[in-house]
């Protein structure tokens, strides 16, 4: 898990990957975030071969927030050769996180 610093930090290590990057945007007043963040993280270490996964701090860089349109969190990207692939906005449990991935990966 890496937590993305900025704007060039993003290009690099997500939308130029060669593998597929799941992005968590939160932020840490977020209740829902902080239920969400240990889901999200065991449910990447359990797939790790199949993506990377990147926390992004839309308190700490906005404009990728704006970028993708994010109104409200959580939000988690599944971002593919630089494309966002699916979206979805919300915490989910953590069988709702790996049937959403393995359907989108």
């Amino acid at each position: 898990m890496e937590e993305i610093k900025s704007e060039e930090q993003f290009d690099k290590d997500v939308l130029k990957a060669t593998k597929p990057v799941l992005v968590d945007l939160w932020a840490p007043w977020c209740m829902p975030c902080r239920w969400y963040s240990p889901i999200i993280e065991k449910v990447s270490d359990e797939m790790k071969e199949k993506f990377n996964l990147v926390k992004v701090n839309v308190d700490e860089n906005q404009s990728i927030a704006a970028k993708y349109g994010v109104e409200a969190i959580p939000t988690t990207l599944l971002i593919e050769g630089g494309n966002v692939k699916a979206s979805m906005v919300g915490a989910m449990q953590a069988d709702q996180l790996r049937n959403w991935l393995n359907k989108n990966i």
